[in-house]
Formats: structure tokens, sequence, C-alpha cells
């Protein structure tokens, strides 16, 4: 199939000029529209313009002439990108001048020669050629980062903001390749959920689920953690990574405290209700690898190491209400913060005791970002 030939518009009162145009046009395989007028020409071009590749336009015509026809296609956003040439008998200075300042491409004598008519028409529709080409590249641009923006939306949705931002990213691949790095790991999950699940209708503790998660959601996001899962009725946050926090640790108290706080508040609700459920945290931090975990189809962003292990094991002997720190957590923010000692604690799969605190509040006057 062969390509579909430019199209050229030739605007003179005379149907002679139109003609001999036209058939010139044709040797170098443009096929032409024809229009008698200005007024006719700007009609034609808002109905058709999109086909249209150069104008050819006279000056002295009536209705409409030549001078006003060019500031009405160089003065509407639609039609401005046409290239026009000016093919006039006409040949004072003043007009070739005011025709190029009105935006004209080209001005030629009539009666034209040619090749030169030729040559000026390939150059004009090589320029309207270079002109669709940006605008279709800036449509692609625009589409693009629309669609990036859209996925990020969608990513958002089931991933953290951090970690949808940076599998959109092309600074993400190295980051998700696999580093390492300190972070803090926080794992949190509810008491007594299995016996509540057991007892309640499945509409019940999917609304307790769909309460819990919201508001522990909007926690983590307000704390700039990156949740890794929710698993049921529990959730692994880790901090510092992707994005680089100099009070890792504090965050991670601090929103250890708030999950705390926030599910008294749910739990108050749910006991009017019948329910007896509790809330327990662990937190550790110490060197890790974080990065993509997971298999073709199905990944997810992960940490890796001796502190998540560390979190998940004082998660699953925290009793209710308390949000139990690793040493070196505890040590990382102890002026910040009121404790009490639990003693040592032997936890699954450790081969010493670990000494751990839970954590009561926040200093009097301490704000958030103190340890920064």
């Amino acid at each position: 199939m062969s390509p579909a030939r430019a199209v050229a518009l030739i605007v003179d009162d005379s149907p002679v000029n139109r003609k001999l145009l036209a058939r010139h046009l044709d040797t170098l395989e443009i096929d032409s529209r024809e229009a008698e007028n200005g007024a006719a020409a700007l009609e034609l071009l808002r109905s058709a313009g999109a086909e249209v590749a150069v104008v050819l336009l006279d000056i002295e015509m009536p209705v409409m002439d030549g001078y006003e026809t060019l500031a009405a296609i160089k003065g509407d956003e639609g039609l401005r990108h046409l290239p026009v040439i000016m093919i006039t008998s006409v040949e004072e200075l003043d007009s070739v001048t005011r025709c190029i300042e009105l935006g004209a491409m080209d001005y030629l004598p009539k009666p034209f020669n040619p090749s030169i008519l030729a040559a000026r028409v390939r150059a004009s529709l090589a320029s309207k050629r270079l002109h669709d080409l940006e605008i279709e590249s800036a449509e692609r641009q625009a589409e693009l980062l629309h669609t990036i923006e859209r996925q990020k939306e969608e990513l958002s949705r089931f991933f953290s903001p951090q970690v949808a931002a940076l599998v959109s990213s092309p600074e993400g691949a190295q980051l998700l390749a696999g580093h390492r790095r300190v972070a803090t790991s926080l794992f949190a999950d509810l008491r007594g959920f299995t016996s509540f699940s057991e007892s309640a209708d499945p509409e019940e503790v999917l609304g307790v689920l769909r309460q819990y998660h919201e508001t522990m959601g909007a926690l983590i996001v307000d704390r700039g953690g990156t949740l890794e899962h929710f698993a049921g009725d529990g959730m692994h946050v880790f901090f510092n990574d992707p994005v680089l926090q100099e009070d890792h640790v504090e965050r991670a108290v601090r929103m250890g405290v708030d999950m705390r706080d926030a599910f008294n508040v749910l739990a108050a609700g749910w006991t009017k209700r019948g329910y007896q459920l509790g809330f327990g945290v662990g937190i550790a931090t110490g060197f890790a690898t974080l990065g993509r975990i997971g298999f073709e189809g199905r990944y997810d962003y992960g940490m890796v190491g001796f502190a998540v292990i560390t979190a998940a094991r004082l998660s699953a002997v925290a009793l209710a209400n308390q949000v139990l720190l690793s040493p070196r957590t505890y040590a990382d923010i102890e002026s910040l913060i009121e404790v009490e000692e639990v003693g040592e604690l032997t936890l699954k799969g450790f081969s010493r005791p670990i000494a751990a605190v839970n954590v009561l509040g926040f200093k009097s006057g301490i704000a958030a970002g103190a340890s920064a």
C-alpha cells in the first residue's frame, strides 16, 4: 500500500492560476484543495485542516485578501503551525516584509519558477512533518508521564508510597537488585485474633481487619514507614529504606506507640460488641539486606536480616499493649523514652535470652525528630 500523498491548499481568486498550481503539485505527487478567497480557505481549514500540510496563498483577492488570511491563520491556535507560501504578482519589498512578519514561510512572485516552487514546497512539507513529529513526541511523553503517574497511584494501593515511587523510577533498579544498610524493623499483630476468628462470623472478622488495616496504614504513611506486608492480623514495616531517614529508630518507636494508642481507641468499640482483642509490637535495629524478593509475576520489596527475626520474635512474645524494643534499638533512643524492664526473654530459635524493654511513652517535652 503506497503512502498517502501530502495535501496543499491553493488560495487564489483566479481559476486558471489554481488549476496551473494544482497540475504542478500533481507532478510533485502532492494533492491539492482549492479556495477562491481567504474566507473560503479558512472555512475549509477549520473543517478539514488536519489533512492540509501547506498553504499556497495569493494576496489580491476579494472578500478577504491574503494579508488578512495569513494573519487569521497565524492567529488561530489550531492552524498557526501550517506553513504558508505567498505566491503573488505583488512584488513590492514592503509586501514581502509584511508577509514574513505575519508568519509566511516564503514569498514567490508570479509567474512562479516551477523548480523554485518545488523546492520551497518540499521544504515546507519537511517543516510540517518535523512539527508533527514534535507534537507526536510531546503527546507520547505526556501520555507516558500520565501512565507512570497512574501506575504509581495503582501501585500505592498495594505498596507503600516509597516503594511505589521506587519501582516507577530509573534509579530504583539498583536498590531493587539488593543492598545492605542499617534499618529498623517493626512487627505488630493482634492478640486473641485466632480465638476471635473461630467464634465470630467471617463478615465480622473482615470488618475488624478492615478497620485495623485502615487505621494502622494511615500511621505507616504518616511516619514514613515502608510496608513489606499485611498478613491477616500481622504486619511488617521497616524504616530507613528505600528512603534514607536519619531518625529511623525514633520514627519506628513513635509509630509503635501511635499504633498502640490507635488500637486502644478501636478496641474500646470492639469490646462493646464482645470482641476481646489485644495488640503487641516488636522493634529491632541492625544491618539488613533490602531489595526485591519473590518470583516472576509476584514481587515484594523486603528486608532480610537478624533485626527482622528479632522484631518478629519480640512481637510474638509481646503481651497486649506492649511495644518491646531490642537492646540496640533501646540504646539508640534511650534518652527520649520512658520504659519498663521486662527482663531477659527467651525467643524462639535464639540460643541466648535477650534483654528487652517495653515502651511506656516518650518523655514530656520531647518533640518528634529529637534524635535526628
